[in-house]
C-alpha cells in the first residue's frame, strides 16, 4: 500500500469538538421547534360524551353530571368540578363516582338540590391510563342560558413551563437510554477492545447519568405536571407520595432501581472485563455481561412500555412486548451509531472488523424496527384518514421519512465500510514506506519536531542504571505523544476512514431529529383514539354552517275559528344561538291572535329535550324569541301548542334538520 499525502485539513483535535458542538446545537434547535411550535399534546384517553351535553339546555336541574371517556383514567377528589354562574361549587365536592359498565368508562358527580336557572361550567382533569394528563371544560344551562363569571381554562393539563420541562426530561431520558444500552451493546458485540477506551467509557457513563437525572426530574415534576402546573409543588411530599402510588410513579421508581443494576454492569464492563487478558475467561465474562445487561436493558425498556401507549388500547398483551423490542432495537441502532462516531473520531484503535460487525447489528435492528413499527402504526393509527388527518399520524409520517433518510445515508456508510482498512495495517504500511525512503515527509517532519526529545531520550537510556527516573518518565511520555501523533495523522489522512466518519456524522445528526420526533409521538394522542373520540363527541355532528329553517304547519283546535296555519322561521338554523319568529294566519289568510302559544324542541336520537321556547308577542299574529339555543346538529322535532279558547287547543309537530 502506498503512503498517503500529508493531511492538510482542520486539526484532528478540533474536529471532534466541532462535531459535538454541531450535534448539541441541533438538539437545541429541534427541541425548540418541537416544543415551541406544538401545543400541549392530548393523551390516549379522550372525552367521548357527557350528560348533560356541552351547550345543552335542560328544563330542570339534573341530579348528577357524568362524563364518558375512550380509555380508563385515574381521578381524584377535584377531578370533576361543576361551577354555578357565580363561580361557586354546585357539586357535592366528593370524589367522582365510578359508573363504568363493561367497556364504557364513565364517572360522575352529584349536584346540590334546588339549583337555580342559569349557565353552569363543568371543568374536569384526570390522568390517562398511559400516564398523560388530560383536561377540559364545557357548559350547560338550566332553564335558559345566562351570563357567567366562570372563564373556561385556556391551558390544558400538562402545558406551561412545567410541561416544557417535563418534555425535555422525557427527551433526555430517551437519549440517555439510547447511549447507555446502545453503547454497552456496541462494546460487547462489535468492539470488545472499546472497554478499555476512555472515550467509550465516558459515552456510556454519560448515558447512565443522563437517564438517571432525567428519571429523577420526571419523578419530581410528575405532581405539578399532572396537577397545578407550578414548579413549587415538585417538592410537595404529599404530592410525591401520591405519585408513587400511581402506575407512572411506580415505573419511574422501578427504572431508578434498574439503573442501580446498570451501574454495576458498567463497573464490571469497564473494570474487570477491560483488564481481563485471558481469552477464555473473557469469553465467559462476555456471556455473563450480555445476559445480565440484556435483562437490565429489557427491564428499563419495560418501564416505558408498561406505563405509556402500549399498556392501553387494543391488544395490550401483544403491544407491550412489541414496544420493548422496538425500544431495544432503537437503542442498538442509534446508540451503536453514536458509539461508532465517537470511536472513529476519538480512538485510533477501532478496526474494520468492528465496523462491519456494527453494520450487521444495525441491519438486524432495522429489520426489527420495521416489523414492530408496522404493528405499532396499525394499532395507534388504524386508518388512512387518521394517518393524514391527525397530529399523531403526521408525526409518524415525519418519523418514517427520517428513517428513510438515515437508511440512505447508511448505504453510503456501508460503501465506505467495504473499503475500510485496519489502522494497524495502515500504520505498518506507512512505516515501511518511510524506511524505504518513500514515506510521508509530513510524518517525518512531525517526528523531526521531537528530534531533540529523541536525542535526549537516547542519551538518557545510554546513561544506564543511574538514569534519572523522573527524566525517563518524561521521555517515555514524549515518545508516546510522538507515536500517537503519527498514528492519528496517518489515520486521519485515510480517505476511506474520513468518508466513513462524515457519513456516520450525517446519520447521527438525523438520529437526533428522529429521537425528538419519537419523543413527541409518545406524548401525542394516537390517531385511532382521536378519531374515535371525535366520532362520539357532540361537536363531531355539529357543523358550523347551517341554513334558515322555514316551516308551515296547519292546525285545527276543533272549536270556532280554530283552523289556521303556523309559520315558523329559525335563523340562521345552526347550532348555537338562533332567532325564532312565529306567525299565525287564520283560515282567511289574515293574521290571527291566540290566547296561548308554546313551542318545544326535541332531539330524540340523542335523548335531548324537550327544550321549551316561550316566544313574546310583538304584533298581531306575530311572536318572536331571540337566543334560542340549539346545542347540537341533528333531526329536531318541533312541537307547537296552539290554544284558541279556554278549552280548545291542539299540539302539532314536524321534524326538521338543523345544522
Amino acid at each position: 500500500m502506498s503512503a498517503t499525502a500529508p493531511y492538510a485539513g482542520p486539526s484532528p483535535i478540533r474536529r471532534p469538538v466541532a462535531a459535538a458542538a454541531f450535534l448539541a446545537a441541533l438538539v437545541g434547535m429541534v427541541l425548540g421547534l418541537l416544543l415551541a411550535g406544538a401545543g400541549p399534546a392530548s393523551a390516549h384517553a379522550a372525552l367521548t360524551g357527557s350528560d348533560p351535553q356541552d351547550g345543552a339546555v335542560v328544563d330542570t336541574a339534573p341530579e348528577a353530571v357524568t362524563l364518558s371517556f375512550s380509555e380508563a383514567i385515574a381521578v381524584g377528589d377535584d377531578s370533576i368540578r361543576v361551577l354555578d354562574p357565580n363561580g361557586e361549587r354546585a357539586d357535592t365536592e366528593a370524589e367522582p363516582k365510578n359508573m363504568s359498565e363493561g367497556s364504557t368508562v364513565r364517572y360522575g358527580v352529584s349536584l346540590h338540590s334546588g339549583l337555580p336557572d342559569g349557565t353552569y361550567t363543568v371543568a374536569w382533569q384526570a390522568i390517562s391510563a398511559d400516564s398523560h394528563p388530560i383536561s377540559g371544560a364545557f357548559t350547560f344551562s338550566i332553564g335558559a342560558p345566562s351570563d357567567t363569571t366562570v372563564a373556561l381554562p385556556s391551558q390544558k393539563a400538562g402545558g406551561g413551563p412545567v410541561g416544557v420541562a417535563y418534555d425535555i426530561a422525557r427527551y433526555a431520558a430517551y437519549g440517555g437510554f439510547v447511549l447507555l444500552v446502545g453503547g454497552g451493546a456496541f462494546v460487547l458485540v462489535c468492539w470488545r477492545g472499546g472497554a478499555s477506551a476512555l472515550p467509550m467509557q465516558r459515552l456510556v457513563v454519560r448515558g447512565w447519568l443522563a437517564l438517571t437525572a432525567a428519571t429523577l426530574a420526571m419523578l419530581l415534576l410528575r405532581n405539578p405536571y399532572t396537577g397545578s402546573g407550578k414548579f413549587a409543588d415538585a417538592f410537595d411530599l404529599a404530592g410525591l407520595q401520591a405519585v408513587l402510588e400511581t402506575k407512572p410513579g411506580a415505573a419511574l421508581v422501578s427504572r431508578l432501581l434498574l439503573l442501580g443494576a446498570a451501574a454495576l454492569f458498567i463497573a464490571v464492563l469497564f473494570g474487570t472485563y477491560a483488564r481481563r487478558e485471558d481469552e477464555r475467561e473473557r469469553k465467559d465474562l462476555t456471556f455473563g455481561l450480555a445476559v445480565g445487561g440484556g435483562v437490565v436493558a429489557t427491564g428499563i425498556a419495560a418501564t416505558w412500555a408498561m406505563s405509556e401507549h402500549a399498556s392501553t388500547g387494543i391488544q395490550a398483551n401483544i403491544a407491550v412486548p412489541v414496544d420493548i423490542l422496538h425500544l431495544l432495537a432503537v437503542a442498538a441502532w442509534l446508540g451503536g451509531l453514536v458509539s461508532l462516531l465517537v470511536a472513529l473520531y476519538r480512538t485510533p484503535e477501532i478496526g474494520s472488523g468492528a465496523v462491519r460487525r456494527f453494520s450487521a447489528v444495525a441491519f438486524g435492528s432495522v429489520v426489527v424496527l420495521a416489523a414492530t413499527g408496522i404493528y405499532q402504526s396499525w394499532r395507534q393509527v388504524g386508518s388512512w384518514s387518521a394517518l393524514t388527518g391527525t397530529r399523531y399520524g403526521q408525526l409518524l409520517i415525519v418519523k418514517v421519512a427520517l428513517i428513510c433518510v438515515m437508511l440512505a445515508v447508511a448505504w453510503f456508510s456501508r460503501r465506505w465500510t467495504g473499503r475500510l482498512t485496519d489502522p494497524a495495517a495502515t500504520a505498518s504500511a506507512a512505516r515501511d514506506a518511510e524506511e524505504t525512503g518513500a514515506g510521508d515527509t509530513g510524518a517525518e517532519e512531525a517526528a523531526g519536531t521531537e528530534g531533540t526529545a529523541g536525542t535526549e531520550e537516547a542519551a538518557g537510556t545510554a546513561q544506564g542504571p543511574e538514569a534519572d527516573p523522573e527524566r525517563a518518565a518524561q521521555l517515555a511520555r514524549q515518545r508516546a505523544v510522538v507515536t500517537a501523533t503519527k498514528e492519528k495523522r496517518i489515520r486521519d489522512a485515510d480517505p476511506e476512514r474520513s468518508g466513513l466518519r462524515r457519513s456516520v456524522l450525517a446519520e447521527a445528526a438525523v438520529a437526533v431529529v428522529l429521537l425528538a420526533v419519537t419523543t413527541m409521538l409518545t406524548s401525542t394522542e394516537p390517531g385511532r383514539t382521536e378519531e374515535e373520540a371525535a366520532a362520539g363527541s357532540p361537536a363531531a355532528s355539529a357543523p358550523a354552517a347551517g341554513g334558515a329553517v322555514n316551516l308551515s304547519m296547519p292546525f285545527d283546535t276543533g272549536g270556532r275559528n280554530g283552523k289556521g296555519t303556523v309559520r315558523i322561521d329559525i335563523d340562521p338554523g345552526r347550532t348555537g344561538s338562533n332567532g325564532l319568529h312565529v306567525w299565525i294566519d287564520g283560515s282567511d289568510g289574515k293574521p290571527m291572535d291566540v290566547p296561548e302559544l308554546k313551542l318545544a324542541l326535541t332531539l330524540e336520537a340523542k335523548e335531548i329535550g324537550p327544550l321549551p321556547v316561550a316566544p313574546d308577542r310583538v304584533a298581531e299574529g306575530h311572536w318572536s324569541s331571540s337566543g334560542v339555543l340549539i346545542p347540537m346538529a341533528g333531526e329536531w322535532k318541533i312541537d307547537v301548542t296552539v290554544r284558541t279558547s279556554d278549552i280548545d287547543q291542539v299540539t302539532i309537530d314536524e321534524n326538521v334538520k338543523i345544522g
